[in-house]
């Protein structure tokens, strides 16, 4: 069982609980995930089977997408609900307020890492020395943020959602956090969702409850998809029979050979067969004008 299975997380699971439960359901260690949701998180996490267990390493970097719920007025020691709380203020905010801010927070921003959360410093997770009372310093990161909208608020609960598409390692709690102290009163991010990871939506997404169902029926691949659709941003080509053979025995291919003009310097370009088939990613050496080989992908 080679491929992509994309699951909607329930909130109160980790991505490893996840992760244990597919294992199970599909009969097979072989499976890892994409990237970490919080236990409070729900919505996109794609799960990689068997040969697919080969992307982590070489996942593209592409934007992700989420929707978030705040309240103002509170502020938390998790920066979310879930944490014990540490202040309460006054909210005086219009959702004029709100909008008028957000082109602060767009763009390419500095954001520093929550001490909750699993960013290492000397070798130990930050949130294993946050159980312990301890608050360390923490180097701020650049991340971009490439839409940020209010979705709705309402004045009277000072209550409201975001949408957000932004680059990974951003953290959403982080981004609330400085967004209520931007409007001196505070605020805490009360729910999640992530809407698209690695260019997978929530359409594409199927319950644990639906894969135990397909995994009882043994229908389980009807909804496995190929590796090749996590990089779908990458340009493709189709070969000869003979040019898929080479490659697929680990051979480079001539770039002036290949129905693609204009490759980029150490462009990653996908590779299929006469018959459409995913043979694996190549990266363009320019210099000696060759395809060669940066991922096989063997069915």
């Amino acid at each position: 069982m080679n491929g992509i299975i994309v699951i909607n997380k329930p909130k109160d699971f980790t991505s490893f609980d996840v992760v244990a439960v597919m294992r199970g359901i599909a009969k097979t260690k072989k499976v890892g995930h994409t990237g970490t949701l919080d236990p409070m998180a729900t919505g996109v996490l794609p799960l990689l089977f068997g040969n697919a267990t080969k992307v982590q390493d070489i996942l593209p970097d592409t934007d992700k997408e989420y929707t978030a719920d705040f309240q103002l007025g509170i502020t938390t020691d998790t920066l979310d609900i879930t944490g014990k709380p540490l202040r309460e203020r006054p909210v005086n905010v219009s959702d004029t307020d709100i909008r008028n801010i957000l082109p602060l927070f767009t763009g390419d921003i500095l954001q520093t890492p929550p001490m909750y959360s699993a960013v290492q410093v000397n070798g130990k997770r930050l949130y294993q020395l946050a159980r312990q009372g301890i608050t360390v310093e923490r180097m701020q990161r650049s991340i971009h943020i490439e839409k940020l909208e209010l979705l709705s608020y309402c004045p009277q609960t000072h209550t409201g959602k975001l949408r957000i598409q932004c680059s990974k390692g951003t953290y959403i709690r982080t981004l609330i956090d400085d967004i209520g102290n931007t409007l001196s009163c505070g605020g805490t991010m009360t729910a999640l969702c992530r809407t698209c990871a690695c260019s997978y939506r929530l359409d594409d997404a199927i319950s644990l409850e639906t894969a135990q169902q397909l995994g009882k029926e043994n229908r389980l691949e009807s909804v496995l998809q190929s590796v090749e659709g996590i990089f779908r941003q990458y340009r493709f080509v189709h070969v000869s029979e003979l040019q898929a053979r080479r490659f697929a025995n680990g051979g480079c291919l001539d770039l002036n050979r290949l129905h693609l003009s204009d490759f980029q310097k150490d462009e990653i370009i996908r590779v299929k067969s006469p018959q459409n088939q995913f043979l694996g990613l190549g990266k363009a050496d320019k210099d000696n004008q060759q395809l060669c080989i940066y991922k096989l992908f063997p069915q």
